[in-house]
């Protein structure tokens, strides 16, 4: 089975290429499963009801989320009837949504995917790794297919968690910082792992923000509103492919990850 996992989409150029190139991709690179994190994609802060349905109706199939998903308030009702679209399953009991999806990807083969967020510089929610272990019971014995998407901030943090869940889950992806890591590898007990997707979106500003109000910020340490950047459009994103059911490889492992990146011409 191969996975696409996109990294975190940022604003209308983010979910542009999304648009225009996902569907060739998913051809070309014979995918089976997509999944990316869309907490960013309204305007760089949030995510709405319209746009979830566009990355949907893209090729999308489950969209993950981090600290930013509370950003827009018309999110709340949409996401509590709306399971393929995941907050952090660590925030404490009692907020709408869910951090955990299972579904049947399109060659017929079961998956889940759970969304957790960490609490190194950011915000102290609960444990993700506890979080983890409660996430995996709930998960049935015949899904083969895990995928973890670690919203965190710190490299310690995420590859700990990989650690922790390898040979327990297929994938521990991490988002959040938009910069892509090159530490893509399988773990010992056959979970794949990569620090950081990184970003799609515009790669002309910081991190996808126009680089004038973040500089301003840095220099004068004074509040400014940061606009969605133009421009070197990039897709970052990892290919995962897994064992076949009843391979010698195992159940929930790996076979292979590795980082694309996509722009638009």
């Amino acid at each position: 089975m191969r996975i696409l996992f996109i990294g975190d989409i940022v604003g209308s150029p983010g979910r542009q290429i999304v648009k225009d190139r996902l569907r060739d991709i998913v051809t070309q690179k014979e995918i089976d499963l997509v999944i990316a994190n869309g907490e960013n994609s309204a305007s760089g802060f949030g995510i709405t009801p319209r746009i979830s349905e566009e990355l949907f109706a893209a090729g999308v199939e489950v969209l993950t989320g981090g600290n930013h998903i509370w950003d827009r308030k018309e999110i709340l009702e949409y996401i509590a009837h709306e399971p393929r679209l995941l907050r952090p399953a660590n925030f404490p009991e009692g907020n709408p949504g869910g951090g955990l999806y299972l579904g049947t990807a399109k060659n017929g083969v079961k998956y889940a995917v759970l969304n957790l967020q960490g609490r190194v510089f950011m915000q102290p929610i609960d444990c993700p790794f506890r979080i983890a272990d409660h996430g995996l019971a709930r998960i049935p014995a015949d899904v083969p297919i895990i995928l973890v998407d670690m919203h965190a901030e710190t490299t310690s943090e995420k590859i700990a968690l990989g650690y922790y869940l390898d040979g327990r889950v297929t994938a521990v992806v991490g988002t959040h910082t938009h910069v892509a890591t090159a530490d893509e590898h399988i773990l010992p007990r056959g979970t794949a792992f990569i620090c950081d997707v990184g970003m799609t979106g515009p790669h002309a500003g910081v991190i996808g923000m126009e680089y004038a109000a973040i500089l301003k910020r840095f220099l004068d340490a004074q509040p400014g509103r940061f606009e969605v950047a133009e421009g070197d459009l990039q897709m970052n994103c990892v290919l995962i492919e897994t064992a076949e059911p009843g391979s010698s490889v195992g159940s929930r492992r790996a076979k292979s990850i590795e980082r694309l990146r996509f722009r638009l011409d």
